[in-house]
């Protein structure tokens, strides 16, 4: 398993447990957001048992969740996913904060032409948790399914699987490296312009000798992917150095992924150096993009993504 959420010792939170009252918006430290802008979430209800509905709210601009060749970024649904399942698991399953939340894989399929202009109604998000788990009477975990809907039209699922423990079992766990910390300075990034970033704390990838192969940069001024002080780099900061290393393989060919299945082996460390490697880019038979990225660290893989995208003219 691998933690890819954040730490929950957030700014504006109660210090007692969770309140069900519905406030007219998610509150930042039900989805372990420090910062309220961060909190894509605006609403929840249960529909069922284990059956939800969550309003997206998408950010009218955000300095990292930039449009990408015109169409909303897709990040933006993978954070909503990694909200929504903290979101439920304490609001709705009596998870503790502070509790540590771990997720061994999320997965997306977007929709790219349904997300080319916002008609302004609200996104509605069928969740789904299935394999509910429990250890006596306490939630330990589920997987989420989730259909993002909007005047009637599906524009993206997705879903991962998500466990959580307390703070004792998280550091027994975790053992030495319970405290540890990033190492700076972080390597040079690569031109910025190679990921499609403008900002060079955006880039998550620095250079090597090979083409299809980066180190990893975990740069912890950007506040997006690194909110909170974690003992590891976060699983959203994987992430987007997958969405990267796509952009960076793929060379002048514009691509927008439209699916992606990201799968978390281990912890990655911020003690020695990960390399992020990217297979070709392939075309299929309906000529859309498909290629592999993985993780290494200490010669054992740590994550491995697959990638589907379209290419996209202009």
């Amino acid at each position: 398993m691998l933690s890819t959420a954040y730490a929950s010792e957030n700014a504006q939170r109660p210090s007692v447990g969770v309140s069900h009252a519905r406030p007219p918006a998610v509150p930042n430290w039900l989805v372990h957001r420090p910062d309220t802008s961060e909190v894509f979430l605006s609403a929840w209800e249960r529909t069922a048992p284990d059956r939800f509905d969550v309003t997206l709210r998408w950010p009218e601009s955000h300095p990292f969740h930039t449009a990408l060749h015109g169409f909303r970024s897709p990040t933006v649904i993978a954070e909503a996913i990694r909200q929504t399942g903290i979101l439920l698991s304490h609001a709705e399953y009596d998870v503790p904060l502070g509790h540590q939340f771990l997720m061994s894989d999320i997965h997306y399929r977007i929709d790219p032409g349904s997300l080319a202009a916002d008609s302004g109604s609200p996104i509605h998000m069928d969740v789904v948790c299935t394999e509910v788990n429990r250890r006596g009477t306490r939630f330990s975990g589920m997987v989420c399914h989730m259909t993002a809907v909007q005047d009637g039209r599906v524009i993206a699922t997705g879903g991962g699987n998500l466990t959580c423990t307390s703070p004792g079992a998280y550091r027994r766990m975790r053992g030495e490296h319970a405290d540890a910390r990033p190492l700076l300075p972080v390597p040079e990034p690569v031109d910025p312009s190679l990921v499609l970033r403008t900002e060079p704390s955006h880039v998550l990838l620095a250079p090597t000798m090979d083409p299809r192969c980066w180190t990893l940069r975990p740069h912890t001024a950007n506040k997006t992917l690194f909110a909170h002080e974690n003992d590891h780099v976060p699983g959203m900061a994987l992430l987007e150095a997958t969405h990267q290393a796509a952009f960076a393989v793929a060379g002048t060919t514009r691509l927008y992924p439209t699916s992606l299945h990201l799968t978390f082996d281990r912890y990655v460390e911020f003690h020695s150096p990960c390399l992020v490697q990217a297979q070709p880019v392939t075309q299929n038979r309906d000529d859309t993009l498909s290629l592999s990225v993985s993780g290494h660290q200490g010669g054992q893989r740590v994550f491995f993504a697959s990638l589907d995208a379209v290419p996209v003219s202009g």
